[in-house]
């Protein structure tokens, strides 16, 4: 069983917006951290935006900043990603991750401090 399912995702204009979901797919889970990340075609997965909820901080990587926010629900480990002003280059799948240790707190944007992912939702941005 996939632990993170996510939503959302779908084919759109430059300029449009889209949000996307994830949430565990079984009731007893429980992260300190969670994240995006994405995968464009020919390219390495690369972090996106993550929330802690220890302190509810967020993190975002350079090429998206302003345009996405991260958002979640702590008591579901549920989380979201508001997609603005997208672009071409935002085309990629778009996968949720979760850190259940605490070592993610510290390592917010690596992938290998997330433990738990989901199979991704693709988002493609037609120019």
């Amino acid at each position: 069983q996939v632990p993170l399912v996510e939503s959302g995702g779908g084919q759109v204009q430059v300029g449009a917006s889209l949000r996307l979901s994830c949430r565990p797919s079984a009731e007893t889970f429980s992260s300190y951290a969670m994240a995006w990340f994405r995968q464009a075609p020919g390219k390495e997965r690369e972090f996106v935006a993550a929330l802690s909820w220890r302190d509810f901080d967020t993190y975002y990587a350079d090429s998206i900043k302003g345009r996405f926010t991260i958002s979640g629900e702590r008591a579901e480990n549920t989380v979201h990603l508001q997609m603005t002003r997208l672009r071409p280059e935002d085309t990629a799948v778009y996968s949720c991750a979760a850190g259940s240790g605490v070592s993610v707190l510290y390592g917010r944007t690596q992938r290998a401090e997330y433990d738990e992912w989901g199979r991704g939702t693709q988002v493609t941005v037609d120019s």
